[in-house]
Order: C-alpha cells, then sequence, then structure tokens
C-alpha cells in the first residue's frame, strides 16, 4: 500500500470541480467499505467524514467477527448465515487483522450444557468451510482448565466454541489506503452540511472543512448516506418530514487487568438476566469485558460509559469471576453507538434486529463507471 497523501493534498483532490460518480457520506467501516467497492468497479468515489475515519461506532466495538450466537438464539437464520459469511471474508482478506478466538460458554445447570451445546452445533453447521473450529461440549474439569478464574461453585461445565477477533479501527484505516489505492478520495474533518438537489433529486454535497471552515460543493450522480447513528441527521438535509429511521443503542465495556482471565480464552453468557450478552475477553494483554444495550434518543458525538453501565457490567462480571472486579480495577471505559433499524413498536434495543437495510431515494442516474 502507498503512504497516506498529506491532508492538504487530500483537500485539492477533493475539491476538484470536476463531478464525482459517487459521494459517500460517513468514514466508520460501513463507509470506508462502500466506498472501497464503488472505486474498485471503476466509480470515480469521494467519501467525506466529519471527525476522522473510524472515530466513531467503528473504534468502539466489543472488537469480535462474530455469526452472533444470540441471533441464532432467537431465530435470525439468515442474519446469522450471512454474518458467517462475512466472518470468513474478513479472515481471507485480512488476517493480520482478524484471528480466531476461543470462547467458553459457561453453564451452571445441566439444561443449559446441552442447550447451548446443540445450539453451537447448528452454528459449526451454518459456519460450514468458514467454520474457525468445531465447538465441544465440556466438562467442569475441562473448563476450569480453559478459565482458570471462572468461578466453580455449581458449575457444571461448559461448551467451547471459536469466533474471530480483530482490530476494528485498523480495518477502518487499511480500508481507507485501499481506496486511495484505487483511485478514491476520503477527506477527514469534512462535514456534509447540505445537499445540492435538481429536479427533486440529489446530485452533490456542500462541503465545510472543518480545520478552516471553507465550504464547497462536491457534484455527484449518487451520494451514499453511510452516517451510521447520524444516518437520520444526514437524510433530514434532504428530507425533512422523512420521521426517524434508525433506534440508538449504546454499547459499553470497561478493562482490566489481564489477571481477571489470564490465557487466551474468552468467556461468553448468551444470556444475562435481562437477554443481553456478556463477553470477558483478552485484548492487548488486558481484559475487556461488555457489553450493555442501553437505548438512547439521539446519538452524542462523545459517548461515555454511564455509572449504571459500569455497575452493570461489574456485577454480572462477579458472578462468573473468582475475583469479583471492582471501580477501582478499572483502567480504562469506552462506549459506541448502534444504528438499529427502525421496525415496529419494539421498545427494548435488545430485541431489535441487527440486519441491515439499504433505502434509495432515486437510482434513475446511477452512473456508469468513470474508469
Amino acid at each position: 500500500m502507498t503512504d497516506p497523501l498529506p491532508r492538504q493534498e487530500v483537500l485539492d483532490l477533493a475539491q476538484d470541480v470536476r463531478p464525482w460518480d459517487i459521494i459517500v457520506v460517513g468514514g466508520g467501516c460501513a463507509g470506508l467499505g462502500a466506498a472501497v467497492e464503488a472505486s474498485a468497479r471503476g466509480y470515480r468515489t469521494l467519501l467525506v467524514e466529519r471527525e476522522d475515519f473510524t472515530s466513531g461506532t467503528s473504534s468502539r466495538s466489543t472488537k469480535l467477527v462474530h455469526g452472533g450466537v444470540r441471533y441464532l438464539r432467537q431465530g435470525h437464520i439468515s442474519l446469522v448465515m450471512g454474518a458467517l459469511r462475512e466472518r470468513g471474508r474478513l479472515r481471507r482478506n485480512a488476517p493480520h487483522l482478524v484471528a480466531d478466538l476461543p470462547l467458553v460458554i459457561p453453564s451452571y445447570t445441566q439444561w443449559e450444557r446441552v442447550y447451548y451445546g446443540v445450539g453451537l452445533k447448528a452454528y459449526d453447521l451454518l459456519a460450514g468451510r468458514k467454520n474457525l473450529g468445531r465447538s465441544r461440549v465440556l466438562g467442569r474439569g475441562a473448563t476450569l482448565n480453559r478459565i482458570s478464574t471462572l468461578r466453580g461453585e455449581g458449575l457444571r461445565g461448559g461448551v467451547a466454541l471459536h469466533d474471530g477477533q480483530f482490530d476494528d479501527a485498523r480495518l477502518g484505516w487499511t480500508l481507507a489506503r485501499t481506496l486511495f489505492n484505487l483511485g478514491g478520495v476520503a477527506l477527514n474533518h469534512a462535514e456534509a452540511v447540505g445537499f445540492i438537489e435538481s429536479r427533486g433529486a440529489v446530485r452533490g454535497v456542500r462541503i465545510q472543512d472543518g480545520l478552516t471552515g471553507e465550504e464547497w460543493q462536491a457534484r455527484a450522480s449518487v451520494v451514499v448516506n453511510a452516517a451510521g447513528p447520524w444516518a437520520d441527521e444526514v437524510r433530514a438535509m434532504d428530507e425533512p418530514d422523512a420521521g426517524p429511521g434508525v433506534v440508538i443503542s449504546q454499547g459499553a465495556h470497561i478493562v482490566v487487568s489481564s489477571a481477571f482471565l489470564p490465557g487466551n480464552t474468552a468467556i461468553l453468557v448468551p444470556s444475562t438476566d435481562d437477554g443481553r450478552v456478556l463477553f470477558a475477553i483478552p485484548w492487548h494483554e488486558h481484559v475487556v469485558i461488555g457489553t450493555t444495550d442501553v437505548g438512547l434518543p439521539a446519538p452524542t458525538r462523545c459517548p461515555r460509559a454511564s455509572e449504571e453501565e459500569i455497575d452493570y457490567l461489574i456485577e454480572h462480571a462477579a458472578r462468573y469471576l473468582t475475583r469479583p472486579p471492582a471501580r477501582s480495577d478499572i483502567l480504562s471505559s469506552w462506549a459506541g453507538l448502534r444504528a438499529l433499524v427502525r421496525s415496529g413498536s419494539k421498545v427494548a434495543t435488545s430485541e431489535i434486529s441487527r440486519d441491515h437495510a439499504i433505502s434509495s431515494r432515486d437510482i434513475s442516474a446511477w452512473p456508469r463507471a468513470s474508469r
């Protein structure tokens, strides 16, 4: 890959007066992925990001590339199959960023051990040749051998499985560099502040440089809204009466010493008291514990783990670890926002499907590739 260009050179490229085929608004992994796809197909592509690339949701995940054991339990088979295919592609295309992560689901009843054992065999079958490793039902001793700090009182055994772990922010930056290699342009600290419309269709974007305040117009045949949690905000610049299309959910994480979970095996609790998922995951010689699922009325640029979320994570981690973490053990914390597709009248964000949705206002002018 080539080295990144100085920002002024990128700014000069972004201000080219020639029309673009496609402009992507949003520099997270979804927007960068869309821009890479467009540029690889020969479209002249520009991406603009209000903050820095991957500075939002794409650097605040649980660092997992997984098919979604919980979604399998909820019956979302097509979602799980699609996620497993994507996991396989990422593992193949970015082996330096995606690795196998062994996990154990501890079982404190015999029913849990059987239930999750059968369910994960189905998970293996859905993954097919892209499976990272076969799941196994473990006895009590084998479970404690894998996770020495797991609470042993009442433990009946567990189920071992394999999923993917990745560096989310580095993946985003790799996509950005790939975009430049393909001839596309990605500009950070550049905000879409309005659309250019012609005959009732969006034909470009008004962009403001976040560092200088300078504003210019960039014309394009197609504009892609990939702003994630801020998708409604971007959409409102074109359709102010459209109403909300996404629901915002916050997921928080805390970081503690590896002494709480030595080794390379993670703990997965597929369903806590309120139906959420709890992970304790080795990460860069530390342990990440997450995640929460709290609905928010609107997105915020700088989400933070709330006191209630931190208490929740500490309380639930204490149920499974021999040494319960305390607030004084927390080395760091972060929170990320999920943009969930609004559907029906469901209120609890944990019940809303994680599937994606694509809506198109006008594709009649979809361009032919310029290159």
